[in-house]
């Protein structure tokens, strides 16, 4: 009997062994997703959406929800960087003067409550973007005269002044359609938990912790690869990786830290996960104050331009997780020219020495400068850090930085106090063409040579930059119809950036999107986008 006990004892040990291991072995990837069988899929992220409402939602998780609910004008190819019509049949017939836009509308399509579509309900809803006035319908009240509907699937929209890249700003998120008998035009109407729109996708649950978006069956073009998607928010990048890790979720997007990424990247052919890596349109840049000495002598923001070693940060701070940027129009636009890299490299000590003695400094006087960053974004901290120690062990005494932060709110509020001589900061465009990346820099409405930019892009920047000539060029580059002129003119303004230095690019984000082995079809749009409608179950 006792031989026969411990026979038994063991083989319920060995048992418990195997269990434990088949767990820890499966503990990375290899758990099937909980919603498998049933065509859904689930997406976790640790962004945010305090609202849906095309008129009033602003930033780019929520842009990327209303991209896959709903339908606009005009919408890019994927993959690309090629605008194409999508509510539109066509791209506008431009009149001769830049200022009429008429537009065909494609026929059979409804919105998620069976309202049909036509010019009427388009007009209505980019009415309702201008005339509620949520946060982001200055983008068309300050350009937009009138949208009629001039036959029933027909749109003609006026514009006040010319604007040669409206077609790309009409593919901004929240300039889609929604359903004339689920909203009203009214001041601060909005409903942040619905969405009524004609895309791929309607949403039939809004939770604090997470969104249910299900196929609609009625959509008017290619039906999506999958059933639906849920989507989860974690409260911290730990969580959201953890959850990918074992397999909770099937996709992860936004808010993993760089660390974690690396992590993924590094497991990825052992486990085969699917990794989507990008250039993004977002880019970090210096601001600098012309008014605040010393940064109102050029030579000093040459120097500071010359100084910078942006593969030093690509390297030792991002991992390979940024590209180093050297104009304030990022590489996915064809409009760009590397003119930072031409006339300043990176850590080109020779160079930022002789703007520096030009200038009067030397390690008896040296030049002292303050350097703000955001107080709440590591990464612009440890930027900042390494900026610094590197100028310094580059240039000796020669170059003093101060380094000084604050919290991006506050610094939001007094940047065109011109409160900071050098600030660290990030843009994301609204739209993606060149003049959304030169315009909301260098324009001035009022100023001059001697006083600088008293209001416009620039001052609201920090830089308070004032050119004649980058007010003429951007003039011109809106009246351009034609894509080699402008890319000419957009050229001209890199070259007045760089001889100018109002402003610093650094370098130029990445985005990542994380499938399982079981996910296909996952990608990402230039436009920091994901397409819902190609991910499906392998």
């Amino acid at each position: 009997m006792p031989g026969q006990h411990w026979s038994v004892s063991r083989a319920i040990a060995l048992f418990c062994l195997c269990c434990v291991l088949i767990v820890s072995c499966g503990a990375v990837g290899e758990r099937p997703a909980p919603t498998a069988g049933n065509g859904r899929l689930t997406l976790g992220t640790t962004s945010t959406v305090n609202t849906l409402d095309p008129a009033d939602a602003y930033g780019t998780f929520p842009s990327s929800l209303l991209y896959n609910l709903s339908d606009r004008l005009y919408t890019y190819k994927l993959g690309t960087t090629e605008l194409e019509p999508q509510l539109a049949t066509a791209l506008p017939v431009v009149s001769r003067n830049g200022l009429t836009y008429t537009i065909p509308l494609r026929h059979g399509v409804v919105f998620h409550d069976g309202t049909p579509f036509n010019a009427k309900a388009m007009a209505f809803s980019l009415d309702r973007f201008i005339q509620n006035k949520g946060a982001p319908s200055s983008l068309l009240s300050d350009l937009v005269d009138a949208v009629v509907p001039t036959a029933e699937y027909e749109l003609t929209i006026t514009l006040k002044k010319p604007f040669a890249a409206f077609p790309a700003l009409l593919a901004f998120s929240g300039a889609c359609a929604v359903s004339p008998n689920a909203y009203e035009i009214k001041e601060g109407a909005f409903k942040p938990e619905v969405l009524v729109g004609t895309g791929p996708y309607k949403l039939v649950q809004f939770g604090t912790d997470s969104l249910r978006l299900d196929a609609f069956d009625q959509y008017w073009g290619s039906k999506p690869a999958n059933k639906g998607l849920d989507i989860q928010f974690f409260s911290s990048p730990a969580n959201l990786y953890n959850a990918f890790r074992i397999g909770a979720i099937d996709v992860a997007y936004q808010g993993l830290a760089l660390d974690q990424v690396r992590n993924l990247q590094q497991d990825a052919p052992r486990v085969g996960w699917h990794i989507v890596e990008k250039s993004g349109s977002g880019l970090n840049y210096l601001t600098l104050n012309l008014k605040s000495p010393p940064l109102d002598r050029l030579e000093v923001r040459q120097a500071i331009a010359a100084i910078l070693d942006r593969p030093l940060l690509q390297d030792r701070i991002f991992q390979g997780q940024i590209d180093p940027l050297y104009s304030l129009i990022p590489t996915t636009l064809r409009e760009q020219k590397p003119v930072f890299k031409t006339q300043y490299g990176d850590n080109n000590i020779a160079k930022a020495t002789d703007f520096l003695t030009k200038a009067g400094y030397s390690i008896a006087n040296p030049l002292k400068v303050e350097f703000w960053y955001r107080s709440n974004i590591t990464n612009d901290q440890l930027a900042a850090i390494t900026l610094k120690a590197s100028a310094k062990k580059q240039l000796g005494g020669l170059m003093q930085i101060e380094l000084k932060s604050i919290e991006s709110t506050t610094a939001y509020k007094n940047l065109d106090k011109g409160v900071y001589p050098m600030f660290l900061l990030d843009w994301t465009p609204d739209f993606l063409d060149a003049d959304n990346y030169i315009q909301p820099f260098m324009e001035c409405v009022k100023g001059s040579a001697t006083d600088g930019c008293t209001d416009g892009s620039s001052a609201l920047q920090g830089s308070f930059y004032y050119s004649d000539r980058a007010n003429q060029l951007i003039n011109q580059s809106r009246m351009a119809q034609e894509p080699s002129a402008r890319r000419q003119i957009f050229a001209a303004l890199q070259d007045l950036l760089a001889q100018d230095v109002p402003f610093i690019p650094i370098w130029q984000s990445k985005d990542y999107l994380f499938t399982q082995k079981w996910v296909q079809g996952g990608s990402l749009e230039v436009t920091q986008k994901v397409p819902f409608w190609t991910l499906r179950r392998a």
